[in-house]
């Protein structure tokens, strides 16, 4: 690695919601910046306008701050760089296209669509690759084909052009990618690509390049989609005199759907009831795609899942801080190979995190969610039934469906312990155990868990054997946090009144 300040970029277009495999390209910048003491820089490319979509910037920009991903120069930020949006950056792009043609590494080309067409077909009718290249320009209407008085003249009466990029006929062209080593590609697989369009707006591929070159930009971390673009990149820089200063690439796998047949899309999302997006997406149409923040998912929890969607530690570590995860991530333990996206392990990751949250973060996650029946208990008592609970669920969305018998009596009952363990024994011993409590005021967890081992041994039983029957009776669930710490906290003249109503809806 080369001793210059590292700067990365993430530079998405605003044609849309912001995938996950979007934010685990921005994810990995950021973690490779913040481990070097670098910069991470948001840059919007929006050169093409006709795929732009209102409001995909904003909600590009929010994703990352939802996920604590700070930018360091951006549209928003500002920088020494800017501006980091495309569009208001054109006048930066054509003169070295222009310079490009000047120095014999670019052309104009003058053909018309049907021209274009015809040369395909041609082509395709000769078994031939029906691309623009160092073979097929000889036979097309360029620069390279006229001569320099009909090419001063049309460019002088304004014919329409493009520029394309002249790449050598038959060349290797090798660069090294941090995560797959060296690659080799021959330009005889390439097109002249387009670099200036007839609009005289650049293409992506020019400014791209021209951006990260004035920019500082020292390496590039993208998705492997981008690779087949890298050959045509390094010899843009090559014939802008850039190569020196040329960033580093590192090409990231892909995230693969569920079973591992191809990169995931917002169908399998659809298809299998996960979102892909980080936040709710509103897309002008009216259409509404689920993001990770309002499926209930904490960022944390998204961070960790991604961090370990084709990387990997040097220990077996799985729950990382982001501060955790910067100092531990290093590009080379990142997979060559695709990574499966598993529903289930992104679940565990956000119980996890929600465990590890403190009472009062998750009283907030559910606030919107509280009524009357709630509010009347108190915040003290919501807070212990957070606590109680939050190891039983995955989502804080669930803490209070998941412990509304702490709020009322259980409307239904778990039908298995109905039938194994109601009977008139279990039934006598529990009613005649709360009496006691009720009648000693025995109201704390530690003394009815005592009372409780010294009725059993009275009556020469288990304790074992009144406890689910005694939580089913007061909740209606087999099972639950621990026992004598939820009886405490509904208390003993509510737990007398749930023993009356289990005993009237199921006489034994």
């Amino acid at each position: 690695m080369s001793d210059r300040p590292v700067r990365v970029r993430f530079a998405p277009s605003p044609t849309g919601p912001l995938h996950i495999g979007g934010v685990r390209t921005a994810l990995y910048n950021y973690l490779f910046a913040k481990h070097h003491n670098g910069k991470f820089l948001l840059r919007i490319e929006d050169t093409d306008q006709k795929r732009f979509v209102d409001g995909a910037e904003e909600y590009i920009n929010d994703s990352l701050a939802w996920l604590g991903l700070t930018i360091d120069e951006g549209v928003r930020e500002g920088g020494d760089y800017g501006p980091y949006r495309q569009s208001e950056r054109m006048d930066k792009y054509a003169a070295y296209a222009h310079q490009l043609v000047k120095d014999g590494f670019a052309y104009y080309a003058f053909d018309t669509a049907e021209e274009l067409t015809a040369m395909r077909a041609k082509l395709e009718a000769n078994k031939m690759s029906a691309k623009y290249d160092a073979t097929s320009r000889m036979s097309m209407r360029n620069s390279l084909t006229l001569s320099e008085d009909e090419v001063k003249e049309r460019l002088d009466r304004g014919d329409k052009y493009i520029v394309r990029i002249k790449l050598p006929r038959n060349e290797e062209i090798r660069f090294h990618d941090i995560i797959r080593g060296w690659i080799v590609f021959n330009s005889s697989q390439l097109d002249d690509k387009v670099l200036l369009k007839e609009d005289g707006l650049p293409t992506y591929h020019l400014a791209n390049i021209v951006d990260d070159h004035l920019m500082k930009i020292s390496h590039v971390i993208r998705g492997e989609e981008w690779l087949p673009s890298a050959p045509l990149h390094i010899m843009l820089y090559r014939y802008l005199g850039w190569e020196d200063t040329m960033p580093e690439f590192a090409h990231l796998p892909l995230i693969l759907k569920p079973d591992g047949k191809g990169k995931l899309s917002k169908r399998d999302g659809d298809r299998l009831g996960f979102p892909v997006f980080p936040l709710e997406w509103h897309a002008p149409d009216g259409e509404i795609s689920s993001g990770y923040k309002e499926s209930g998912y904490m960022p944390e929890a998204v961070l960790n899942m991604l961090a370990l969607l084709g990387w990997h530690p040097s220990d077996n570590t799985e729950l990382f801080e982001l501060d955790e995860l910067i100092k531990e991530f290093s590009l080379e333990r990142v997979s060559k190979s695709g990574a499966k996206f598993d529903q289930d392990k992104a679940k565990w990751f956000n119980h996890q995190f929600l465990m590890k949250a403190s009472d009062k973060k998750l009283l907030e996650m559910i606030q919107d969610q509280l009524e009357e029946k709630h509010n009347s208990k108190g915040e003290d008592y919501i807070l212990k039934v957070v606590r109680m609970l939050k190891e039983k669920v995955s989502f804080a969305s669930e803490l209070l469906d998941a412990g509304d018998y702490f709020f009322n009596a259980p409307a239904t009952y778990n039908e298995k312990v109905k039938n194994k363990k109601w009977n008139a024994e279990n039934c006598t011993n529990i009613t005649n155990f709360i009496g006691e409590l009720v009648a000693s005021k025995k109201s704390t967890s530690q003394e009815m868990e005592t009372h409780l081992q010294d009725f059993a041994d009275s009556k020469g039983i288990n304790k074992g054997s009144m406890m689910q029957p005694l939580r089913w009776a007061v909740s209606g669930q087999p099972g639950g946090p621990p026992i004598f710490e939820m009886l405490e906290l509904i208390g003993l003249e509510e737990i007398q009144n749930r023993l009356t109503i289990a005993k009237e809806k199921f006489p034994v």
